[in-house]
C-alpha cells in the first residue's frame, strides 16, 4: 500500500513488530560493540556525512550492530540537506534481514517502507525536502505509533496493531546509513540507491560508540550549495544516444547553463563506435575560450556567456548563446559532409563532463571541472543518475 499526502499521512499496519519501531528510532545511533569488525575506521554519529560518497552502488556508507536490549531512548533526530529528489537515507533490520525498514526520499518526499513477516507497508508524506536547505527530522515512538516530524511540525505517522507487539525484544539490530543490507528486489517501492545529500548533527538514542565507516575517509559536505551538476575533473557521465530520439523536423536540442568562465575541460562530447569523434564542446580556463569541434572543424568563442543552446538538425548545427539570435553560429553538418552522422545519433554515446575515447570501455579524458547549473535534452532535464556515471560527480548540487 503506497500513497502520498501533502502534510499528514497515516496507515495502520498489522504484524509490525515493536522492535522495528525502535530500529527506526535508532538508525543513526553511533554504534555499539557486538558484531563490530576490527581495523575499520570509525566516525562519530554526530559527524557531517555526504551520502553520495563513492562505493558499491547499494553498499551502506556506514553501519553498526547493536543489542536490542541496550536501547533505552525512544527519540532520535538529525539534519538532512539535499537537492536530490530520490535516494536511500537509512536502513535497519532485525533477525538478520528478515524484518527490515528503509527511510528514504521519493520525489523529494519522505518515504518509509517496512517489512515484518508477511506484512508490508509503505507510507509517504510531508513536505518536499529536496530544496537545498537543512531540515530537522525527528523520529519518536509514541506507542502504538512511530512519528516522523519535519522541522518540528509536519508529521508522518505509522500505527501498529499486532498480537506480536508485546514480544520480548532480543537479538541484534543492524543499522546502515546511505544504503541497504538486504536484496533490493525485496523493496516494494523501488528507489535509486545513492543520494546526493548530507546528514549532520545526529542525536541517536542512548548509544555513544562511533559507527564503522566503509571507506578510508569521509568526503566533505560543502558549506553552501546551489542546484546543478558538479564535475570535479575525475570522470564523466555517459548515455547511449538512442535514448534521445532524433526527429527529422526538430533534430536534437541541447541546452546548457552555467558560469562558463569557471569551467575547464570537456563539457560534452558525442561519438559512435568505429567512427571519428562527431562533436565536442571544451572549456579552457587559461585562454578563457569555449571551443566547439564538429568533425574536423573548430570554432572558438569567448566564455562570457551563461547559457547555450545547441540544435543538431539533419543538415546543420546551430549554436545560440544567451538567447540572442544575433549571437548564433551555424555549421553545415549531415550525412554527406560528416559520414555516420545519423548513425551516431542512433548507435553512439553522449558523454557529459569528458571526452569520449576510441574504445567502448568508457575510458575518457579531458574531464570537466566546474558546475553545470542546467542540462536539458529535448526540453527535459537530463538525470545523470540514469547514466553510466563516475561516482565523483554530484548529480544535483554544486558548491556555491
Amino acid at each position: 500500500m503506497h500513497w502520498r499526502m501533502p502534510g499528514f499521512c497515516r496507515t495502520m499496519a498489522g504484524g509490525v513488530l515493536l522492535s522495528l519501531s525502535l530500529a527506526l528510532l535508532g538508525w543513526g545511533a553511533e554504534g555499539q560493540g557486538s558484531g563490530r569488525g576490527r581495523g575499520k575506521k570509525e566516525v562519530s554519529g554526530g559527524a557531517t556525512v555526504y551520502l553520495g560518497q563513492d562505493r558499491d552502488i547499494w553498499r551502506p556508507l556506514m553501519h553498526t550492530t547493536v543489542n536490542l536490549n541496550e536501547i533505552r531512548s525512544i527519540k532520535s533526530s538529525f539534519y538532512l540537506r539535499t537537492y536530490d529528489p530520490e535516494g536511500t537515507v537509512f536502513y535497519g533490520d532485525t533477525k538478520n534481514g528478515q524484518d527490515w525498514f528503509i527511510l528514504s526520499l521519493k520525489d523529494g518526499i519522505p518515504l518509509m517502507q517496512i517489512s515484518r513477516g508477511e506484512s508490508l507497508v509503505s507510507v509517504a508524506g510531508g513536505p518536499k525536502l529536496n530544496d537545498g536547505k537543512w531540515h530537522l527530522l525527528e523520529v519518536s515512538n509514541q506507542e502504538p505509533f512511530v512519528i516522523l516530524e519535519v522541522d518540528g511540525s509536519n508529521r508522518m505517522v505509522v500505527g501498529m496493531q499486532s498480537k506480536q507487539t508485546m514480544e520480548i525484544l532480543s537479538g541484534e539490530l543492524r543499522l546502515a546509513l546511505g544504503g541497504i543490507l538486504m536484496d533490493k528486489e525485496q523493496m516494494f517501492v523501488q528507489l535509486g540507491p545513492h543520494m546526493d545529500g548530507c546528514v549532520r548533527g545526529g542525536s541517536w538514542l542512548n548509544l555513544s560508540i562511533p559507527w564503522e565507516l566503509d571507506a578510508e575517509e569521509l568526503w566533505p559536505c560543502h558549506l553552501n550549495i546551489q542546484p546543478g551538476s558538479y564535475f570535479p575533473g575525475s570522470g564523466f557521465a555517459v548515455f547511449n544516444t538512442s535514448v534521445f530520439p532524433f526527429e527529422a523536423d526538430r533534430g536534437v536540442k541541447v541546452e546548457l547553463r552555467g558560469d562558463f568562465r569557471k569551467m575547464d575541460g570537456t563539457i560534452f562530447s558525442i561519438k559512435a563506435s568505429g567512427q571519428k569523434l562527431l562533436f565536442a564542446l571544451v572549456a579552457n580556463n587559461n585562454t578563457k575560450e569555449i571551443t566547439l569541434t564538429v568533425g574536423e572543424e573548430k570554432v572558438s568563442m569567448k566564455d562570457t556567456f551563461k547559457a547555450m543552446v545547441i540544435i543538431f538538425q539533419t543538415d546543420s548545427l546551430r549554436v545560440l548563446r544567451d538567447g540572442d539570435e544575433s549571437n548564433t553560429t551555424t555549421l553545415p553538418i549531415g550525412p554527406v559532409s560528416h559520414p555516420g552522422y545519423l548513425t551516431t545519433w542512433k548507435e553512439g554515446r553522449l558523454a557529459v563532463g569528458g571526452l569520449l575515447g576510441e574504445e567502448e570501455d568508457d575510458a575518457g579524458s579531458q574531464f570537466l571541472t566546474g558546475c553545470l547549473e542546467k542540462i536539458q535534452v529535448q526540453g527535459r532535464d537530463l538525470d545523470l543518475d540514469l547514466a553510466v556515471k563516475h561516482m565523483s560527480i554530484s548529480s544535483y548540487s554544486c558548491p556555491a
